[in-house]
């Protein structure tokens, strides 16, 4: 089979520019074509997994009938193994739920290179999920047709020639797609983070809790009368507050112009004397007072 310029190199100095920037890299086949074909190149080795077409071998080591058929349709089935880090194409645990964090290799950190039509599925699953698609073409023929159609139609991010030498186009983007992955990992932990904390803040209360408070927040960013008025009706239905729910709301009465402005109007005001009522504190002193004035 031949190869690609630059593909016999390609692997170890991807891996090692990825090692030395403190990420790893792995490298993945999914093919229509015959498994065994590949395994028979220089680079088989390279790959943490083949996926491709192969056969059901007889004792005699004669092809007997398809152990497993890859076309484009089903391609897609790898990704996901790949993304859950379910690689055996028997385990079932690959239709097992994840949280979006425990994803071993998330698509946002994928890169799917392609030539032809049976990639586009993959190319375009990978793209519409963060990740980045590239299609190749020959550098020989200079034939982009298939590519510009690709980008047009979305399927791809980036077009390049199959050129797998050092320093050539293809390099140099899939080095640039790993420093921007870094920079990205790390906001994305920083999100996982704030979604930790939250999850751990909240643990323990109540579905109404959370909604009041929702409503509570939802109240304190209104920016016209028909919003709050719409929010209030929402809020009067609940009946029993938390004094930190109370001081929220008496401090959004009078700091929020579209509250304080119609803290006389029936259903505002029919709310706002429930809140305060009984409730001791000083902003709540001045709510009522407002209520109350002429």
């Amino acid at each position: 089979m031949k190869l690609f310029p630059g593909v016999d190199t390609w692997f170890d100095r991807i891996n090692e520019y990825g090692r030395n920037k403190g990420v790893s890299v792995e490298h993945y086949i999914i093919s229509s074509g015959l498994k065994e074909m590949i395994e028979g190149t220089e680079v088989a080795e390279k790959f943490t997994k083949i996926y491709a077409s192969s056969f059901y071998f007889d004792d005699a080591g004669v092809a007997v009938w398809s152990a497993q058929v890859v076309n484009y349709t089903n391609k897609t089935q790898f990704l996901f193994r790949i993304e859950k880090g379910v690689l055996d194409i028997n385990d079932q645990g690959v239709n097992s739920f994840f949280q979006p964090n425990q994803y071993r290799v998330p698509f946002r950190n994928m890169i799917y290179i392609g030539d032809s039509d049976t990639d586009i599925p993959c190319m375009k699953l990978v793209n519409t999920n963060g990740g980045h698609s590239i299609g190749v073409y020959n550098s020989e023929t200079k034939d982009k047709s298939k590519v510009f159609r690709m980008l047009d139609e979305k399927r791809i991010k980036y077009y390049v020639p199959a050129d797998y030498n050092e320093n050539s186009q293809l390099e140099q983007l899939v080095k640039m797609i790993i420093d921007r992955t870094i920079s990205n990992e790390m906001l994305e932990e920083f999100y996982f983070e704030c979604v930790s904390e939250k999850d751990e803040e909240i643990k323990g209360q109540s579905k109404e809790t959370i909604k009041i408070d929702g409503l509570i927040n939802r109240l304190e960013d209104s920016m016209s009368f028909a919003n709050t008025h719409d929010i209030i009706s929402k809020l009067r239905v609940y009946k029993n507050w938390t004094d930190e729910q109370k001081t929220k709301l008496v401090k959004i009465a009078l700091n929020n112009n579209q509250v304080t402005y119609i803290l006389k109007d029936k259903d505002v005001k029919k709310f706002y004397e429930a809140v305060c009522k009984n409730y001791n504190d000083d902003d709540a002193r001045k709510v009522i007072e407002i209520l109350n004035s002429k």
